[in-house]
């Protein structure tokens, strides 16, 4: 888990299917890859304008968004609603954690909670499978 990979949204890029598929790697939010999506490339969170003036906080590369007041905005409503509904995680659980418990906290947790336990590879939150081993983990079920 690398700091760099934890998008202003609260989503760990480590986890993006994007991130580990092998062909067109994707190098996260946070990254200048012009092999992104364009919806990637172009997301609101990303480009807010708001989030970028919020002042950067200890242990942390870029403003996050849960210093912002319209925290939750509509974009990451929207992003909540649907990770939590598809894959059991949550961006604005994820956030509430790193701002309680700090950024090196959230990486050991992030790397505890996504790791596969038939072989120890990262899981992807976009599969139910581990992408190595193929074991399936709780899908819906928050961890």
């Amino acid at each position: 888990m690398d700091i760099m990979l934890i998008a202003p949204c609260g989503m760990n890029c480590a986890l993006c299917i994007g991130f580990q598929r092998e062909k067109n790697k994707c190098q996260g939010c946070n990254g200048h890859d012009r092999s992104k999506p364009e919806y990637c490339r172009s997301c609101k969170v990303v480009v807010c304008e708001k989030r970028k003036a919020l002042p950067v906080n200890p242990g942390e590369v870029i403003a996050l968004c849960y210093d912002c007041e319209d925290l939750p905005c509509a974009r990451i409503k929207q992003l909540d609603k649907r990770y939590r509904a598809k894959y059991g995680m949550s961006m604005m659980d994820n956030l509430a954690y790193i701002r309680e418990n700090g950024m090196d906290a959230f990486l050991k947790y992030e790397e505890e909670r996504w790791r596969c336990l038939e072989c120890g590879a990262t899981l992807s939150v976009h599969r139910k499978e581990c992408l190595k081993c193929g074991w399936e983990r709780p899908f819906y079920a928050e961890s």
